[in-house]
């Protein structure tokens, strides 16, 4: 009761004390349940979408976060003043040149658990992919351009690595190994592009993985995650040699909170000498979502979160003073195709907005911003179903409720042509027009079957998904006018699938002999709670 007065009693003090101006501002802000609740706190998770394993740095006032996209392409930097709101601000890279990515053949592979550091003026950020070995990429700013992706070694079943620059100058990896653990570190060359060694294994734990390097008053630090994705714990090593021995503290675990595996992530201070964790948390069907816990040091140990049962291990809080006041900024969803902004994704600059990503590599001769100005053009590429389809376009799903709208001219599908909306997570669905033999019909379609519903009697239609994340439920609509929606076929629930939360998006592929297009107007994704 204590911890919940001291708190509140805080809550009201910042709230009070914002400038009048800023209140009127926020007030005309959609009020969530989750992230900056607009009065100088915030609400778990702060990012209530499917960043899983993230990694947060702070380079002077900015933080810098990279997450697991797996098959989505191409890693998603996100930028932010005060850890609570967040921006997109490039992608890393576009293409995996490697057999395979050019036909929708690893789903669960790409990049697994990245890390982002900043050394001597550069950004640094190293991945593994379960298939092809362990990468790299650096960028003197955030925003782009970055590196062609720098292979350091060709092999598989590596995981979670993190770069580490020790104050002499000599650099470090630690990583594990797939099935997670145990714990290796090995010694890389100055400039981050090549391993010197083959590793020491340093520990061995129970699912020790997710690497994180800090050191502090000649500790060196292992911040690292244990015991499995979704019932785990925090876990901090510290050692005043980088290869041990190591001490053992857990740090963070569940407790009497609903919150489920608080682990795998970042410990970033603030220029006021503050210190916070960013974690995730495993939830059906949004994925791995993004908690802010606060943290301090004890007897040279981080403690987080609060620790409620007194057993001297912290718990996730569910609501906490935010570390820094800004505005509250929201996560771009919707998009009119306007492709009046250019953006870095790897070495090209881009007009596709940030929050998008291509499922698998895409086909760049066959998508276009500017064909017809405003819309989104797809070129019907040769797939049987959704899951094959080339040139899906997907975002992650975002907040507990939302609505997803698109417009499209359906005019020149070709026979055999399929284009939509899809919905997927451990389901790969979708709701669309189908050109068959001539002839626009609506169709559903679940994990490749397809189901054939009306005709479809104008060329431009209207679709639409509505989800419901706390009761898993998920429903497509179809217009014809864009006021009037008709359900279709039955609402349907998703898990995570292939390691990654829900997504919405579009489609288009061909099941004939040659290929039409389709072409969107807009994409109207509302986030409602």
């Amino acid at each position: 009761m204590m911890v919940k007065t001291l708190f509140l009693t805080a809550a009201f003090l910042v709230m009070t004390a914002l400038p009048t101006a800023v209140h009127g501002q926020i007030a005309n802000q959609v009020m969530l349940d989750w992230g900056d609740q607009h009065n100088g706190t915030y609400k778990n998770p702060v990012l209530n979408a499917d960043y899983s394993d993230p990694d947060v740095i702070r380079v002077g006032n900015k933080y810098y976060m990279v997450a697991s996209d797996f098959h989505y392409l191409g890693m998603q930097v996100l930028e932010s003043s005060d850890l609570v709101n967040w921006q997109l601000v490039s992608q890393i890279y576009d293409h995996f040149d490697y057999p395979g990515w050019d036909a929708n053949r690893h789903y669960g592979g790409g990049s697994w658990a990245p890390a982002i550091r900043h050394h001597d003026g550069r950004f640094y950020v190293y991945f593994c992919t379960p298939d092809e070995g362990l990468f790299m990429s650096t960028a003197e700013d955030a925003h782009g351009p970055w590196s062609p992706l720098h292979c350091l070694k060709e092999v598989p079943k590596w995981e979670d690595p993190c770069p580490f620059w020790d104050d002499n100058g000599q650099a470090y990896l630690g990583r594990s190994q797939h099935g997670a653990g145990p714990i290796i570190v090995h010694k890389m060359s100055a400039d981050g592009r090549q391993l010197l060694d083959d590793g020491v294994i340093v520990y061995t734990g129970p699912v020790a993985e997710g690497t994180k390097f800090l050191k502090r008053d000649g500790y060196y630090y292992l911040i690292i995650p244990e015991g499995g994705v979704g019932g785990g714990w925090q876990t901090v090593l510290r050692s005043r040699n980088i290869y041990g021995p190591y001490e053992k503290r857990v740090v963070l675990e569940q407790g009497s909170t609903p919150i489920n595996g608080p682990h795998q992530g970042a410990l970033v201070d603030t220029p006021d000498g503050s210190w916070w964790f960013l974690h995730f948390q495993e939830t059906h069907p949004r994925g791995r979502v993004v908690h802010l816990q606060p943290a301090r040091w004890k007897d040279g140990w981080p403690l987080m979160g609060v620790d409620i049962d007194g057993n001297g291990i912290g718990e996730p809080v569910a609501v906490w003073t935010s570390p820094i006041v800004t505005m509250p900024l929201p996560l771009p969803t919707s998009d009119e195709f306007s492709g009046d902004h250019q953006y870095w994704v790897g070495q090209h600059q881009r007009s596709l907005s940030l929050q998008w990503q291509w499922n698998h590599n895409p086909v760049d001769d066959a998508w276009s911003l500017s064909e017809r100005r405003g819309w989104l053009t797809l070129h019907a590429q040769p797939a049987t179903d959704i899951i094959h389809a080339r040139n899906s376009l997907t975002q992650k799903t975002l907040g507990y409720k939302s609505q997803a709208t698109t417009k499209i001219d359906c005019s020149s599908l070709n026979d055999g042509d399929c284009a939509g909306l899809l919905c997927m997570g451990n389901y790969f669905m979708g709701v669309g027009v189908i050109n068959d033999k001539g002839r626009l019909a609506f169709f559903t379609e679940r994990n490749g079957q397809r189901s054939m519903l009306d005709v479809c009697r104008k060329k431009v239609v209207y679709l639409r998904v509505t989800i419901d994340s706390r009761q898993n439920n998920h429903q497509f609509e179809v217009s014809t006018d864009g006021h009037s929606f008709m359900p279709v076929g039955e609402s349907f629930s998703l898990r995570m699938g292939n390691w990654k939360g829900s997504r919405v998006g579009l489609f288009c592929y061909a099941t004939g002999e040659k290929g039409g297009k389709a072409q969107f107007d807009y994409f109207h994704y509302d986030i409602q709670q």
